[in-house]
């Protein structure tokens, strides 16, 4: 593994854990030349994911994507990284679990919904307005009753 600091070849290894679900390994390295330390993440290669866009495009699965639509819809929450990963990292899982190449977007944005509005309302709403393309106040309002109804049971 190349540092990313001096770009020095040699490294060693002084942590490893299992991270997510027992899918991904974290190794904490540290570079025999300026001695800095990272951290890495090794996880299975899989198959590439299809999403099928609402016009019908098709584009390879980003999981950045995922997660930069996570984020935007958690700033300004404390919601911490860790949160956020397990949600990208449930959401692919659970997309890669269904057996299929091709995966619509409107699958995937229910399944982030679902996860967020277990992890935080205000972030749920967020996404929600932009996933299922509120046009106005009302829409807003519609959501919101519903949730409040759910919240107080």
């Amino acid at each position: 593994m190349i540092c990313p600091f001096c770009a020095h070849e040699v490294t060693k290894v002084v942590d490893k854990r299992e991270g997510a679900l027992g899918k991904i390994t974290r190794r904490r390295r540290q570079c025999q030349k300026c001695t800095r330390r990272f951290t890495t993440f090794e996880r299975v290669e899989t198959l590439d994911l299809l999403v099928v866009k609402k016009d019908g495009r098709r584009e390879i699965f980003d999981r950045g994507k995922l997660r930069g639509g996570i984020i935007k819809s958690c700033e300004k929450r404390e919601i911490s990284a860790e949160h956020i990963e397990k949600v990208v990292d449930e959401v692919e899982s659970e997309l890669r679990k269904s057996g299929t190449s091709e995966v619509s977007s409107k699958t995937i944005g229910e399944l982030v919904a679902k996860k967020l509005k277990k992890l935080d309302k205000v972030a749920y709403i967020r996404f929600a307005s932009v996933y299922r393309e509120f046009a106005d106040i009302a829409d807003f309002e519609n959501e919101l009753s519903k949730l409040s109804k759910k919240f107080k049971r």
